[in-house]
């Protein structure tokens, strides 16, 4: 690999065991689990997907849905391990992958402040230095110190969003994230985004929006079914991926 590669995905495929019998709760899935009652289809969600993606690299991840583009990230984030291949990342990593999913709803705005910022891997100090502008560009308020289980979903999310990015990572990976809260901060979310992936910064970015990557990326990937179809300039991308999509469309009017 070389030096200004950050980024290397080398023959990944990831499998999935989907379970063909229906059960109702827990306890009967444990039991038919005990009594080797379970059946179970393998499902390939990833095969044989290879890339490399270089420092200040901004790489915009297309296709349709069950096309393989979170468990992808999630691979590269190393929330997951791959069933074969490798996947070697050269710098600090912060992957928005799923907003607020290390809150506990119990603790109060500022205790889930310090600890979502450890499940991010950042050390109470950092916090603290950070805590004044994550209060603010949140937005939440007096809400700080109520619990998180009387916050709407947007305050959470704001929340969550606005200590994510409270780190200027060498590379950033989203999935989706521009969608957080109101119109007014999704604009502010993205003139934070727009700074975090300037200069040198790689950034890595899943979305069904083509018009939103081919503006936030400058090369593509393009995913379907678990498999690598294209790659390169993100225009020439983006124009194969929709190009497909409207033959699609088509092919099913036309049935």
């Amino acid at each position: 690999m070389s030096d200004d590669v950050v980024i290397s995905v080398k023959d990944v495929s990831m499998e999935f065991n989907l379970s063909q019998e229906k059960t109702d709760n827990l306890k009967e899935y444990v039991i038919k689990a005990l009594k080797r009652e379970l059946r179970f289809q393998s499902f390939w969600a990833l095969e044989d997907i290879s890339f490399e993606i270089k420092k200040g690299d901004k790489v915009g991840v297309v296709g349709l849905n069950g096309a393989g583009k979170s468990t992808l990230l999630k691979i590269i984030s190393g929330v997951m391990k791959p069933t074969i291949g490798t996947v070697d990342i050269h710098g600090n990593i912060a992957p928005l992958l799923a907003l607020g999913a290390g809150f506990d709803p119990n603790y109060t705005g500022h205790e889930n402040i310090f600890f979502y910022g450890a499940i991010l891997g950042h050390t109470r100090e950092f916090m603290e230095s950070k805590y004044d502008e994550i209060v603010e560009f949140s937005e939440v308020g007096d809400f700080i110190d109520v619990p998180l289980k009387n916050y709407s979903s947007g305050m959470r999310s704001r929340l969550a969003f606005s200590i994510a990015t409270a780190v200027n990572p060498e590379i950033l990976i989203l999935d989706e994230i521009l969608s957080v809260g109101d119109v007014s901060f999704q604009e502010k979310s993205k003139k934070r985004m727009n700074s975090m992936t300037e200069g040198d910064a790689t950034l890595l970015f899943v979305s069904h929006s083509v018009a939103m990557v081919r503006n936030m990326c400058d090369k593509a990937i393009w995913l379907h079914e678990g498999h690598l179809m294209a790659q390169g300039e993100v225009n020439d991308v983006c124009n194969q991926y929709v190009d497909f999509v409207q033959n699609k469309l088509k092919l099913f009017k036309d049935e």
